[in-house]
């Protein structure tokens, strides 16, 4: 009996045995990308077990032993990771997604939040946009892609202009970047390869944890790391030009000798001297220059580490001569969990060389070009130096751009570290605290070498000059966090915040130039001639912060946070302010009466809160003196000093406060995606330098920074997505527009007005304007109406006598009536800043070939082009537009062409020395910024060596469509202040390139 009841258990165990194992099964399939092609290298892991596997080369992946109640993880760097449970399925076939309106989470300050849990204004680029575009600067990849937000770039080496839902301060308005927790000024030294995402912070609601960094929205750039599974090394390469196409059209020798003696100036003996020769300087200056970026980066992980390396080779020639960039980067991002710990690193180096567009004279190398004579050659091997340029005899001063660009040189080299480290200490469930230090470090040589030259009589420099400034400076910031998050009752969901963090900042600068009288040939600083100046700068800030997110069910969403903080760049009487913010939202897609709606997504959510700015100089609250003064003493000359700046004790922080309403909504499972948002922001207690007079004892009456104003900036958002994923033909589409108005809402009591600008230059005065009720810094000057005909117009509107205006001269408009053209008649002639902004990105992809299309545009602003006054002035001798030789012809008094539009040469100082609306244009552009092309390769002879490989070729900018008559209406600042904005003085125009790459996976 007992032996039957032996083999009974026996054979029931090998029964179940055989169902067990009858359960066991091979699951297999096809993992593709949001385009549709297959992807290799993904992650596909057996929850919970050690069955896992990668997909090969054509993206099919197999899995053995998995049962049906297994989930199975797919997951790959940068894509939405899916986890599906096998149930009776033999075969899952998985698309991965990556959409800009749908990543699981969003980087916040100090973190990162579910999307569904998200309150605040946040736009997000993936690293797919960021590099479908060839960029040497990771901003440009924000241009068009992220709805108010404004990028206008410019020359190689340089950093693009940001804007952030339009201009909320007169000083400084770039926004502040995060690298990965590190506070910076750009992103100029890191690799757009490197980064996974960026998320553009808008509201106080993303930034006020930002507090006196945040005035101008925040950009937090998140790196890739090191993925769990397998080592995974990439190479991606691009060669290629470009090449500005563009030109000003100018006389040509025969029409300027014809220009030139209607002028009083025959030089028709000089133009015989030198053959009678048809130099085109703008070809001499622009050129085609070659683009190449070499990336290899490796990643691998296991359970308790994660790595990814990465070193980057990019060198851009300029499409001007004599300019370029050259970047060599670095970067290593780790982490390792021991225990309860986490301890990482994210340390970025990059070594730069800059050469940049030089000028001379106080005008940029096309302002020479469009101003030179054009039967002057570009050598004379006779000169001193090698050049040939104006002499008295020419009757002008322009001088040689190529000698401006190519005698000597001028090198910026830059070091670059940014970097942190940090430890996270879990102490109990749901309670984290972490300790962070970050660095950003830089050192820049800009060295200036000038031999010797003689040109022409108008331009020669009989020594060699050297000069060089060497700037140093560091931010190092400390960040201790205490975190807890805990969900009770089921459904109540808290996040409690609190951090303490201290910022120091250190620069210094030395700058140095000298002369040598003997020798063309040595490049060295010496005592002949010398000049040194030298600055050490410290400032410092402190912050106390609080952060509380509560949901209910992730339905109904509170978010509460506030900063304190001090900053060194104000006196004692106002070094702390106080910044807030408040967020609600309600995720109405997750109600039960939206269960079986069409909506996937659909969120409200409104905001209100403060950040502060005191991006000023430092020590602006105190007084200086200036050096450098001398004094007689006893019939001696002594050295002295003087008062400089003036004093303000009374300096406080800008403030402003931001009011947000958006709505976020999905359709069809996110097939269709977008976002409104409302924006109303008003700045206060704006700091600007303010002109001083002479009488209160400064040097050259100077400037002292005060609180002078109030700005309002509203204006609205649209975010619209289009996601068609099935079949072998797949395409998407992203669209955006952003809208902004800002207006001067109040002065300072006393200040009515101020005038501002770029350095004033010959025939140009100061006009960018700011005035309540008025936009900030908007051009100040006359209106025209046409040409005057005959004597008895200008009798008629300025009254009979005066001899100034003659028939032929421009008519400015007489705003109020009294007969007299002066400063009572200027007014509103245009606005810098556009009334939107927009982009349109269409990917489509079909079986292994891939397509990209991104037009990006602005509309509604004015540029006042300069370069029109150095081409139809007609002040004096130089070449000019061929708009000129249908200029105002008179005769006996009266103009014998009607139909011209401009005026005579040589006529009333008006005509070329007041801003008016003679040279403001309409900048408004539409661009195709990029159309890219690409294949996939595939088969026996790539699988055996290569997990990807991808071909593609990319054009930039080749066309644009504008009414602006400049080389390009994508005009930034001639400095970096505000009030310099939308004005072209022979700015760098970008160009339009052809690409050729390769992308590479092992």
């Amino acid at each position: 009996m007992m032996l039957k009841l032996k083999f009974a258990i026996i054979a029931l165990l090998m029964i179940s045995y055989q169902n067990v194992m009858a359960q066991s099964k091979t699951i297999q399939g096809v993992v593709i990308d949001p385009s549709g092609f297959p992807l290799p290298g993904a992650s596909v892991i057996v929850e919970g077990s050690k069955i896992s596997a990668s997909t090969d080369f054509d993206g099919k992946y197999s899995l053995n032993g998995v049962n049906p109640t297994d989930r199975i993880t797919f997951s790959f760097v940068g894509l939405v990771t899916q986890t599906i449970t096998v149930g009776t399925r033999t075969t899952i076939n998985v698309t991965l997604v990556e959409s800009a309106q749908n990543l699981q989470e969003v980087v916040v300050a100090y973190g990162a939040q579910k999307r569904t849990k998200v309150t605040g204004a946040i736009s997000t680029v993936s690293s797919k946009d960021i590099t479908a575009v060839p960029i040497t600067n990771a901003e440009s990849a924000l241009q068009g892609r992220a709805a108010g937000v404004t990028v206008v770039n410019g020359a190689p080496g340089s950093s693009p202009t940001v804007t952030i839902r339009g201009l909320a301060t007169m000083g400084n308005s770039a926004p502040l970047y995060v690298i990965d927790g590190v506070l910076t000024g750009n992103l100029s030294g890191l690799s757009p390869n490197d980064i996974e995402s960026m998320s553009v912070l808008k509201d106080a609601s993303t930034t006020a944890l930002y507090g006196s960094k945040a005035f101008n929205g925040v950009i937090m750039v998140t790196t890739k790391k090191g993925k769990k599974g397998p080592g995974q090394l990439n190479f991606n390469t691009y060669t290629g030009f470009q090449t500005i196409t563009k030109r000003y059209d100018v006389l040509n020798t025969q029409q300027y000798l014809q220009y030139a003696k209607d002028l009083g100036s025959d030089v028709s003996a000089r133009a015989a001297q030198f053959g009678n020769i048809n130099t085109d300087w703008q070809d001499e200056i622009f050129q085609s220059g070659i683009m190449q970026d070499y990336n290899l980066s490796f990643s691998n992980g296991t359970e308790n580490a994660t790595s990814r390396y990465s070193a980057e080779y990019l060198k851009q020639d300029g499409a001007v001569i004599s300019t370029g960039f050259e970047r060599y980067s670095f970067r290593a991002n780790n982490t390792q969990n021991i225990g309860k710990l986490t301890v990482g690193s994210n340390i970025g180096l990059s070594f730069s060389k800059t050469n940049p567009e030089r000028a001379s004279g106080g005008r940029t190398l096309l302002e020479h070009a469009i101003k030179m004579a054009p039967y002057l050659p570009v050598y004379n091997a006779d000169n001193v130096g090698g050049y040939q340029g104006p002499s008295t005899a020419d009757g002008q001063d322009a001088e040689n751009p190529v000698r401006v660009a190519n005698l000597g040189y001028q090198t910026i080299k830059g070091l670059s570290i940014i970097g942190n480290i940090y430890a996270e200490l879990q102490i109990f469930k749901g309670l984290k605290f972490r300790s962070q230090v970050s660095l950003d470090y830089y050192t820049s040589q800009d060295h200036t070498f000038i031999p010797g030259y003689e040109d022409g009589s108008a331009h020669k420099q009989a020594y060699s000059s050297t000069a060089e400034t060497n700037s140093q400076g560091q931010t190092i910031v400390f960040d201790n966090s205490l975190t807890y998050k805990t969900t009770f009752a089921s459904k109540h969901n808290l996040e409690v915040l609190g951090v303490i963090t201290k910022i120091e900042n250190k620069s210094q600068n030395l700058i140095a130039s000298s002369r040598y009288y003997i020798s063309n040939e040595i490049d060295q600083l010496r005592l002949q001639d010398a000049n040194l100046s030298s600055s050490n700068i410290e400032a410092n800030n402190l912050g106390y912060i609080a952060r509380i997110n509560y949901d209910y069910d992730e339905k109904y969403l509170l978010a509460v946070s506030g900063r304190r903080d001090a900053s060194s760049r104000f006196g004692s009487n106002n070094r702390y302010g106080n910044f807030y913010s408040v967020a609600l939202g309600w995720n109405i897609a997750k109600e039960s009466f939206m269960t079986d709606s069409v909506f996937s997504t659909l969120k409200l959510r409104a905001s209100t809160g403060t950040t502060g700015n005191d991006r000023i100089d430092d020590y602006q609250y105190s007084s200086s003196l200036a050096a450098n003064y001398t004094y007689p003493f006893n019939g001696a000359a002594g050295a002295g000093v003087t008062a400089g700046r003036a004093a303000n004790p009374d300096l406080k922080w800008e403030s402003k406060n931001d009011r947000n309403i958006g709505l976020d909504f999905g359709l069809f499972d996110e097939k269709f995606t977008g976002s409104v948002e409302y924006f109303n922001n008003k700045s206060s207690d704006i700091l600007f330098a303010v002109p001083l007079p002479a009488s209160v004892g400064s040097a050259g009456g100077g400037t002292q920074i005060q609180n002078v104003a109030d700005v309002k900036v509203h204006g609205f958002e649209l975010s619209l997505g289009y996601n068609d994923r099935k079949g072998d033909f797949t395409w998407s589409a992203i669209a955006n527009l952003g809208t902004s108005k800002n207006e001067v809402t109040g002065l300072a009591p006393g200040v009515t007005s101020v005038l501002a600008g770029p350095a004033v230059r010959a025939g140009l005065e100061n006009f960018s304007r700011l005035e309540v009720g008025q936009p900030l810094f908007y051009f100040y000057g006359y209106q025209t109406n046409g040409i005057y005909q005959n004597q008895a117009e200008v009798d008629a509107a300025l009254g009979a006598g005066q001899t100034t205006i003659q028939p032929g001269d421009i008519r400015f408009v007489d705003r109020n009536g009294d007969k007299v053209i002066n400063s009572d008649d200027k007014t509103n002639i245009g606005n810098p800043y556009p009334d939107f902004t927009y982009g349109l990105n269409l990917t489509a992809a079909y079986k292994k070939f891939d397509f990209n299309c991104f037009i990006t545009g602005v509309q509604g602003n004015d540029v006042f082009n300069a370069n029109k006054f150095d081409l139809e002035a007609m002040s004096r001798l130089f070449n000019a537009s061929t708009d000129v030789l249908d200029r105002s012809i008179v005769q006996n008094g009266v103009v014998t062409n009607s139909s011209a539009t401009l005026p005579r040469a040589l006529g009333a100082g008006q005509n070329w020395s007041s801003a008016s609306q003679r040279y403001v244009e309409d900048g408004s552009y539409t661009r195709l910024k990029n159309v890219t092309i690409g294949y996939t390769f595939s088969g026996e002879a790539f699988n055996s060596y290569f997990s990807h490989i991808r071909f593609y070729v990319s054009a930039q900018n080749l066309v644009t469509i504008t009414n602006y008559t400049g080389l390009d209406p994508e005009v930034a600042r001639v400095d970096t202040n505000a009030n310099s904005a939308g004005i072209d003085i022979g700015r760098y125009p970008q160009p339009k390139s052809v690409i050729f790459g390769l992308d590479v996976t092992f």
